[in-house]
């Protein structure tokens, strides 16, 4: 399994990059409400409407998980001139992050999926979609589309939901761009053909596609692995990841060893929209520059949080920063966020009324002198956030033998503190952004710095905060503990 803090490092890219999906676009709708009788005109269950939500689903809800995990999205897809198109558009106008290419066709019935569920449970889906190819005109839209939302791309999916949009042309346009730009293609494949989609980096089908397309059984790890194989070599594709629900995912790679991801115990809610989560994980890391295995690690997480929502849903940056450090490395409380989900916090604590103390640093090997930093701290507000350099951050600052504990080790000891609330990991060289973002009360630094010389110190009076020096504890230092463990073994780290 890959160091949880590399992830987290992959997590913190994900702004920079940016994905083009092609596919199939529908609508979702969800009609939620109570069951507590049986029809008297049929045994069926009749549901007491509470509420009708609608979102986007397909395709565009495969670009709207790439754009919630941070990175940029673009979108190629067709719709009709309805009343659900027009829904539809509406809706992707609305999302951040999310650049639309979506051609118009004239007659055309936009796909529109509608979930009666009574409770947590589904009960009955009706749809409404035609499957045939786009018109010329829409197919030239496509094309255009494709040229344009490609540009800047560091990965491009294709989502094929049998909806017409994935034709012939359409799949050779988006290999064209990715080969052309030297950047993979990922689909989530439909049917048995799957060399339809040869050149392909990565498929993604689930076991029962897999299972389809290759005629062979899926039962056990074993299994998954040869119809993989097979299936690898029939289409031309580069890599297999197969989502296996209870049982995980299984990534098979040419001339590597198969890698079993076996999925956290959750209660499942819900698997609309799970396979887009995956495949929207995948391409966003991969275009951060993950390796496909700690790509398939961080969907792997991704899914195991939309299955415990209702409706299409979709992993947000936090979620599966939190979930990642909650499952690998047991943060306590669930403390350790990115800025994002810091200031979510921090916002709801000034709400109540609550004050917010500031300190940070790279808290490599803690030692008393940290612990008296954060006991001062925490005693000047409130609440206590505490920003931790990352890794690649406190190489830069003391050198590569540092730092002794890794990232994810050194927020699993803050996180256990008491009198700390919140673990920001932050890469960049000084915290002025955390500061400038979290806006806190009280900026707390050891007595070794004078306020002038306290990163952030001057905005933070700006604003009304206040800036607290520390009282040290003589002689507490990491690097006189690195120090001294060098000379008694007689080496060291620096």
């Amino acid at each position: 399994m890959t160091d949880p803090s590399a992830l987290a490092g992959v997590l913190d890219a994900l702004p920079q990059a940016r994905v083009l999906v092609v596919g199939d676009v529908m609508l979702d709708r969800f009609v939620s409400g109570a069951v507590e009788r049986i029809s008297p005109e049929a045994p069926i269950p009749v549901v007491r409407v509470h509420s009708e939500t609608t979102m986007v689903g397909g395709a565009a809800n495969v670009a709207r998980n790439v754009a919630a995990l941070g990175a940029a999205a673009a979108l190629v897809g067709l719709r009709g001139d309805d009343a659900a198109g027009t829904a539809l558009q509406t809706q992707l106008a609305g999302l951040m992050g999310l650049e639309p290419h979506v051609v118009v066709e004239h007659g055309r019935v936009t796909t529109e999926k509608t979930r009666y569920i009574g409770g947590s449970q589904q009960l009955l889906r009706a749809d409404r979609e035609v499957s045939s190819a786009p018109s010329a005109a829409a197919a030239t839209g496509l094309l255009a589309g494709i040229e344009q939302g490609s540009k800047g791309a560091g990965a491009i999916i294709v989502s094929d939901y049998a909806k017409g949009v994935i034709s012939a042309p359409v799949l050779a346009k988006a290999l064209a761009q990715a080969k052309a730009a030297k950047i993979p293609v990922l689909v989530d494949p439909k049917g048995k053909d799957f060399h339809r989609y040869a050149g392909a980096a990565v498929l993604t089908p689930n076991a029962s596609e897999l299972a389809a397309a290759t005629g062979m059984p899926v039962g056990d790890d074993n299994a998954v692995v040869a119809a993989a194989r097979v299936a690898m070599a029939n289409s031309d594709v580069g890599a297999i990841v197969a989502t296996r629900g209870a049982a995980g995912m299984t990534v098979v790679e040419r001339n590597r060893d198969p890698v079993h991801l076996r999925v956290r115990a959750r209660e499942v809610f819900d698997v609309s929209g799970a396979g887009d989560t995956v495949v929207a994980t995948l391409a966003a890391a991969l275009a951060a520059g993950a390796t496909l295995v700690q790509a398939a690690e961080l969907a792997n997480v991704a899914a195991g949080i939309v299955v415990g929502k209702i409706g299409t849903a979709v992993a947000g940056h936090t979620e599966v920063l939190e979930a990642l450090y909650a499952r690998d490395l047991l943060a306590a409380d669930d403390k350790v966020v990115d800025l994002a989900g810091a200031l979510d916090r921090v916002q709801r604590w000034r709400r109540n009324g609550e004050t917010v103390a500031f300190t940070n640093g790279c808290f490599d090997l803690v030692h008393p002198g940290h612990v008296s930093l954060l006991t001062q701290a925490r005693a000047a507000a409130s609440r206590l956030v505490v920003g931790l350099n990352t890794d690649s951050s406190v190489r830069r600052l003391k050198g590569e033998s540092r730092p002794i504990l890794d990232e994810a080790a050194r927020a699993t000891v803050l996180a256990s503190f008491a009198v700390v609330d919140l673990v920001v990991p932050f890469d960049d060289d000084t915290p002025l952004r955390l500061i400038e973002t979290l806006r806190p009360d009280v900026l707390v630094k050891g007595a070794d710095y004078t306020v002038a010389t306290v990163v952030g110190a001057d905005l933070v009076r700006a604003w009304g905060g206040r800036v607290v020096l520390a009282n040290l504890v003589p002689g507490a230092s990491s690097t006189n503990i690195v120090r001294r463990i060098g000379a008694a073994t007689g080496g060291g780290r620096g």
